[in-house]
């Protein structure tokens, strides 16, 4: 429950804020987007790894993973679909909070529809085969960033953060300290005050 209660207030910071708090590492490549507008995820990882063009390894995943889960899926940045409709509907049932795949997704507006947080390299047709087994529950590299089964994912409109989950309470207490901090600059912007000022960003004078 605690944790729950952490992803949560980890999304109303935004990804970009917890990833600024903790300390600019861990953020997805940006090339990898939400393939629907709002589609925004928080859990822990659960690493796959595709070989090229097969999506075997994603079935496989949805035997092992647990509810709560997010399933990080490493295809090298293949552009084949690893994912539609059919696949969304078995990771929901299984309780998946939602999928990030680093390589091609297809049935987007089915998973609009179904509101199942899908992020995504490539928005694809190209059909995959059933052949090799992958990994799963293994470290993978996807987007640029080692994921593990100690990571925990935040996901929405500015992209795919990252986060350890030994140090991600005090990224989302940082993050939310920095919220705040921002809305009372935007405060004192609206109110006539320069950026320049308020980050102390003029030259010192000699």
């Amino acid at each position: 429950m605690a944790m729950n209660g952490l992803l949560k207030r980890a999304l109303d910071s935004g990804a970009s804020s917890v990833y600024e708090a903790a300390g600019g590492v861990g953020a997805f490549d940006p090339a990898i987007r939400p393939v629907w507008r709002g589609a925004a995820l928080a859990g822990p990882a659960f690493p796959v790894f595709c070989a090229a063009g097969d999506n075997l390894a994603v079935h496989r995943a949805l035997e092992r993973c647990e509810p709560g889960d997010v399933l990080v899926i490493a295809a090298e940045g293949e552009n084949s679909g690893y994912l539609g409709e059919v696949l969304a509907n078995a990771a929901q049932a299984r309780g998946v909070r939602g999928v990030v795949v680093d390589g091609g997704v297809r049935d987007i507006d089915a998973l609009e529809r179904m509101q199942f947080p899908v992020f995504a390299r490539w928005v694809s047709m190209r059909r995959t085969v059933k052949r090799e087994p992958g990994e799963i529950g293994q470290p993978v590299l996807a987007g640029g960033v080692l994921v593990s089964r100690e990571s925990i994912v935040i996901a929405d409109s500015d992209g795919v953060f990252i986060a350890d989950e030994a140090s991600f309470e005090q990224a989302v207490v940082a993050a939310e300290a920095r919220v705040a901090r921002e809305a009372e600059l935007i405060r004192r912007i609206r109110a006539g005050e320069l950026t320049l000022d308020l980050l102390g960003l003029r030259p010192a004078r000699g």
